[in-house]
């Protein structure tokens, strides 16, 4: 197989960074200082692929690469791995999680649904004597919202879960009467009240998925709904030939009112 353009925009990265005619700030970047950025061009592609803007994904999957090739090269520098070992990683285990394409000499087909019962018992097999707990760490590697979604449904196959919605409820509203009493001093403990936060958040994690909901989904949802109202609560303001810092916050709640009930 011949990928001209692939290779071209290896050489792009290594260029940039070149310790003597690279970018000042390519150069300064490390596996750390890059991972914002990793996230937040995945959260783009998710983005347009949701709206199945082709055009998008491209630009967007493109940026995705970017980041890989830029981790692979400043490993490379130092010998730790480079896109080559990463590719053959990735290969080897795709290959070693899928015997039932590359070692099925019977031609057996498998359902969707029996190819995620393999692959699980698959990954399972792999994993240390040591690392067999019942939900794994790597949960915490998905965004916060995800990961409480995922902590509560492997809770709840270990049957350690509320029965019902309306016992989820019933915490969320125990959660946010103790942020509330943290809250209530003069002087509030922040690392009490954050605390406090944290757990009335996971536990409205656990509201939407016993709802069957998707709680990231939902506060990406949620975000959208604010922006869009408030982009059009700036046209108004435009439209009027004023500003925010001209209004007051409560002229400006006069304006947010205004909008709700026009959306």
């Amino acid at each position: 197989m011949n990928y001209p353009q692939l290779e071209r925009l290896i050489d792009v990265i290594k260029s940039l960074r070149d310790p003597q005619s690279g970018c000042p700030w390519d150069l300064e970047q490390d596996h750390q200082s890059l991972i914002p950025y990793l996230i937040e061009e995945s959260f783009e592609f998710k983005d347009a692929a949701q709206k199945k803007d082709s055009e998008a994904m491209e630009e967007e999957i493109g940026d995705v690469l970017l980041q890989v090739l830029l981790h692979s090269q400043i490993a490379s520098e130092t010998n730790t791995f480079d896109l080559e070992s990463v590719a053959k990683r990735l290969a080897d285990k795709m290959i070693l999680r899928h015997p039932h394409v590359f070692n099925n000499p019977e031609g057996k087909k498998l359902t969707p649904e029996e190819v995620t019962t393999a692959w699980a018992e698959i990954k399972e097999g792999e994993k240390k004597q040591d690392q067999k707990r019942a939900i794994k760490e790597k949960v915490l590697f998905n965004p916060a919202l995800k990961a409480a979604e995922k902590i509560g449904h492997k809770t709840n196959e270990l049957n350690f879960d509320w029965e019902n919605a309306q016992q989820v409820a019933w915490k969320v509203e125990e959660e946010w009467q103790e942020l509330k009493e943290e809250l209530m001093p003069t002087q509030i403990n922040k690392e009490r009240v954050a605390e406090e936060l944290g757990d009335f958040l996971f536990s409205a994690a656990q509201l939407a998925r016993h709802l069957g909901e998707d709680p990231e989904e939902l506060l990406h949802k949620a975000n959208k709904k604010f922006l869009r109202r408030f982009s059009q609560m700036e046209d108004l303001l435009i439209e009027e030939g004023t500003s925010f810092s001209q209004k007051t916050q409560e002229e400006l709640d006069k304006y947010w009112v205004k909008v709700k009930q026009k959306d």
